[in-house]
């Protein structure tokens, strides 16, 4: 019952998440309407492949989360045990990597320029967080175990 209760709460949370960063993908967009440009009608399909990879992607960490890690994605109710399993085995930022994708393939799909921007910024942004806030974090809750997985496992680039 208790992992239930965990997995709705990481819905709830990931809902949140992907509706804040849409809406706010959205109001830049309206950057493109003003100025009547628009990406190729061709990226439309591209996009939606890219929002469902990203979907994915993020859905499986955070069933990861709630069943390996027994938290959320959440940064204020994170998994209580380190989790280096799924897709966390080849990157160790599997969840920001599948959120970027969907909001790139949104922004395909919109045919946004300023929502593609707007994508690179949010990575941008997101790295930072990472670098100065997460993994420091990380390094103090999970210590040898979280340095021994970031030798071996690349912060945004999967390997093998």
């Amino acid at each position: 019952m208790r992992t239930f209760f965990i997995a709705l709460r990481a819905l709830v949370f990931a809902t949140v998440f992907v509706s804040l960063w849409g809406w706010l993908a959205l109001q830049v967009s309206a950057f493109d309407r003003r100025i009547g440009l628009a990406l190729p009608e061709w990226v439309t399909i591209p996009g939606v492949v890219a929002m469902a990879i990203g979907a994915i992607l993020a859905l499986g960490c955070v069933g990861v989360f709630v069943i390996w890690g027994r938290g959320t994605p959440a940064v204020f109710d994170a998994p209580r045990a380190f989790v280096a399993v799924g897709p966390y085995r080849w990157v160790r930022n599997p969840m920001y990597l599948g959120g970027w994708m969907m909001l790139l393939g949104f922004a395909l799909f919109e045919r946004s320029l300023s929502m593609l921007l707007f994508g690179l910024a949010w990575i941008f942004v997101v790295h930072l967080f990472v670098v100065y806030v997460e993994e420091p974090g990380l390094r103090r809750r999970f210590g040898e175990a979280y340095d021994a997985y970031c030798k071996a496992t690349h912060r945004w680039v999967p390997r093998r």
